[in-house]
């Protein structure tokens, strides 16, 4: 993966595969690269995001715009390359011993901090302690507090030791971003200025954050992989995917996720081809919409059932993709190893919806559910800026109302939503989606441990069965032992439906072509964003914007 494969959220999901279509997908290297198309050091990439970032220590950050921007800060000892191989980053080797239970990392010796302060494995057993240590607000620290041992061998050596074979071992410390102990020794990880102006061993540094309106990093000249050839990035806070989209064609930005219309219908035309590259693949995230299952009625199986047959998915996938996605069924891409293709699905079913509901005790008369005289009215919350959930919801909403549900739409800015609706439980459903990454364990969102304010299993699913699932696919290397669980996981929310899934739409990015050096693969296009720069004559910024 780019930079983001450093990131937490990484649970794996292998080998997914690349389509891209169009003629400006296809990549022709020549023999020779002209002088005037040569690799050359210089320009700044303008980004831009929906929302702003909320924390850059990535242990303390639940949401992607944080962990885009902290994934090139920082690093992990581990990292995916574009094929989604494990592959070092901080840690140049490991060894594992003992059928799983022993990692042995040995560190990079030319790795400092951005203020110049060498790394070494004191930082890597200061973060790992700041992890699981209980007074930090870290939705993460699950996996780590496993470790039965920890032991630092020498200033660039490691061994974490555990009393079961955990599968997701490895890339777990690719997941942890390494944090300087000399910076954050003496410091409360929860209100530390750090998280505002973070120094980390990654590819580019920190400059500036201006609250709502853009984060600007720097080159990092000294990086140990390689100076990257851009000066710079400038990541825009445009809350607006419209909006973004105007600033596109003016120029002004250089790279952003095009919804299914501007993808179709918006840029076909001849100056907007030789401005920008587009490419198409089917993304690594889906889109769902999630019960409270702490407030009646959505405690009851048969409403969530009901609700998910009453929305048509298919309507949703052409009406808001144009056919730029496929139906979800579950927390797996489809097509790929860990998807279970024979769950229970819930094909568009008015009359199976209302006859759900008459079971649940709901009456509906004269196109009205209503129970113990009170009709039946659902909020919905979704973030702003992501018109693709905007309207999915709007086509929900007239879906329900055809089986008597009343459905309210609230659209709420980005951090406020995180922390005032989602970490508070403060919602009758959302619409949200997750990435689906590479290894399959499923732990931090369905385990009903994670059920607790702040935890990513915000919706309150408690399942005992799925819990034992998730501990014993986690903890053998053995793959059908582990597809056995995972397809039985599959099979258990497909039937009780804490979410009802919705869709994995395509990924659609566009880039400005003055930038060279994109190679489409399986994790993407900018898991080699370091790698990207622009020939010396197609250069705009001589300094950050």
């Amino acid at each position: 993966m780019n930079s983001l494969a450093k990131l937490i959220a990484t649970f794996l999901l292998c080998f997914l595969l690349l389509a891209c279509s169009g003629e400006n997908n296809k990549s022709v290297v020549p023999d020779i690269i002209p002088d005037d198309l040569a690799p050359a050091p210089g320009d700044v990439l303008v980004n831009s995001s929906l929302g702003d970032a909320s924390n850059l220590i990535p242990m303390l950050a639940s949401d992607r715009s944080s962990h885009e921007v902290a994934g090139l800060l920082f690093n992990g000892l581990v990292k995916y390359d574009k094929n989604y191989t494990i592959v070092g980053d901080l840690a140049e080797s490991w060894d594992i011993e003992d059928e799983g239970r022993l990692l042995r990392f040995y560190l990079r010796k030319d790795v400092s901090w951005h203020d110049g302060a060498p790394f070494t494995a004191r930082d890597v057993m200061f973060t790992y302690r700041t992890i699981i240590d209980p007074k930090t607000p870290t939705a993460y620290g699950e996996k780590y507090k496993l470790v039965k041992q920890a032991r630092m061998l020498d200033e660039y050596t490691l061994e974490f030791s555990y009393e079961k074979p955990l599968a997701p071992a490895l890339i777990s410390w690719g997941a942890l971003q390494i944090l300087p102990e000399h910076l954050l020794k003496d410091q409360d990880i929860a209100t530390t200025l750090f998280a505002r102006a973070p120094i980390g061993t990654g590819p580019f540094t920190f400059v500036r954050w201006e609250t709502g309106s853009k984060i600007i990093l720097a080159v990092n000249e000294t990086y140990f992989d390689g100076r990257p050839y851009l000066s710079g990035i400038s990541y825009r806070i445009i809350p607006d995917q419209n909006t973004q989209f105007m600033e596109l064609r003016a120029g002004t930005i250089d790279i952003m996720g095009l919804s299914p219309l501007q993808f179709l219908r918006q840029t076909d035309g001849e100056r907007f081809t030789s401005m920008y590259t587009k490419y198409q693949y089917l993304s690594d995230g889906y889109t769902y919409l999630g019960f409270n299952l702490n407030r009646k009625p959505f405690d009851d199986i048969r409403v969530r059932q009901a609700i998910a047959y009453a929305i048509d998915k298919e309507e949703i996938i052409k009406g808001v993709l144009l056919g730029m996605g496929e139906i979800s069924t579950g927390p797996y891409k489809p097509g790929t190893i860990w998807y279970n293709p024979d769950v229970a699905k819930y094909p568009y079913h008015k009359n199976r919806a209302i006859s759900l509901m008459e079971e649940a005790g709901y009456r509906y008369r004269d196109g009205i559910l209503e129970k113990n005289g009170r009709p039946f009215v659902l909020n919905i919350v979704t973030n702003q800026g992501n018109p693709l959930r905007d309207k999915s919801a709007q086509i929900i909403q007239q879906r329900l109302r055809m089986i008597g549900i009343q459905v309210s739409i609230r659209i709420i800015e980005w951090t406020v939503f995180l922390k005032e609706y989602v970490d508070k439980g403060n919602f009758d459903a959302v619409i949200l989606g997750w990435n689906i990454l590479q290894d399959p364990d499923l732990f931090n969102v369905w385990h009903s441990s994670n059920a607790v304010p702040g935890g990513l299993n915000f919706v309150g699913y408690r399942n005992a069965e799925v819990d034992e699932l998730l501990s014993r696919g986690r903890h053998t290397f053995d793959e059908e032992e582990r597809k056995e669980c995972y397809f039985r996981i599959q099979e258990i929310l497909s039937e009780e439906q804490p979410y009802v899934f919705l869709y994995v739409p395509y990924s659609l990015p566009v880039v400005s072509s003055r930038f060279k050096g994109i190679e489409p693969a399986p994790a993407g296009i900018t898991y080699n964003l370091e790698k990207w720069y622009v020939p010396r004559s197609l250069q705009r910024y001589e300094m950050l914007p």
